[in-house]
C-alpha cells in the first residue's frame, strides 16, 4: 500500500524522481593533428598509455595523414573544454569486406572528468560518417587488451575481430577490430 503525499492529494508518494539532465552539447570540430587542443589530448592519450602499458604508443604518425585527402583529426568540446579526440586515415593496405577502401580510426581519447557521459560513441559515430563521407567503405582499428572499455565499445558499435594490422600486429596485447561502412 503506498502512502499519499500530503501535497499531492489522491496521488501516491513514491521515490524521488530525478530531474532529466539536460542534453551535453558536444561540440566536434576538424582541427590539425598540431592545433593545441589536438596536441593536449594526444599527450593524455599518451600518458593513458604509458600508465596501462609502461610505455608510449611508438606507432609512426605523420601529421599530413590527418589532412586531405588522406584523412582527418576532431577534437570535441563540452562548454569549451577539450574533452575528446579522433581522427581517422586512410589505409589501402587492409582489405575488409571486400574492399581496400579502408579508413583506420586513430587517437580516440576522452578525458577522465567527462568519461561515462557516452561521448566516445559520439565521437566513433562521428568518425564513421566522415569517413563514409570520405569514401571509405569499412573502419579498421587497433586497440589493446589493457583496454576493455574501448574492446566493450567497439564491440558494442558492430565492430569484428580482424586479423592484426600496423605498427603491433605481432603484439600480444594488441586487439585489432573493423566493420564495414
Amino acid at each position: 500500500m503506498h502512502s499519499l503525499s500530503s501535497d499531492a492529494p489522491g496521488v501516491a508518494a513514491g521515490p524521488p524522481v530525478e530531474a532529466p539532465r539536460p542534453a551535453l552539447r558536444l561540440e566536434i570540430e576538424r582541427v590539425p593533428i598540431t592545433a593545441p587542443d589536438a596536441v593536449l589530448l594526444v599527450e593524455q592519450v599518451q600518458e593513458e598509455y604509458v600508465a596501462r602499458y609502461g610505455g608510449r604508443d611508438e606507432s609512426p604518425i605523420d601529421a599530413s595523414e590527418f589532412e586531405d585527402p588522406t584523412g582527418m583529426f576532431f577534437v570535441g568540446r563540452l562548454d569549451g573544454v577539450p574533452v575528446t579526440s579522433g581522427a581517422w586515415r586512410r589505409r589501402t593496405d587492409i582489405l575488409l569486406a571486400g574492399t581496400t577502401r579502408t579508413a583506420e580510426v586513430k587517437r580516440m581519447y576522452v578525458a577522465p572528468p567527462a568519461r561515462g557521459l557516452g561521448l566516445a560513441r559520439r565521437m566513433l559515430a562521428h568518425l564513421e560518417a566522415t569517413a563514409r563521407d570520405a569514401g571509405a567503405e569499412a573502419i579498421v582499428l587497433e586497440t589493446g587488451e589493457k583496454q576493455p572499455e574501448a574492446i566493450e565499445l567497439y564491440s558494442s558499435a558492430g565492430y569484428d575481430r580482424i586479423e592484426g594490422f600496423g605498427y603491433y600486429r605481432d603484439s600480444p596485447l594488441s586487439r585489432c577490430f573493423g566493420k564495414p561502412l
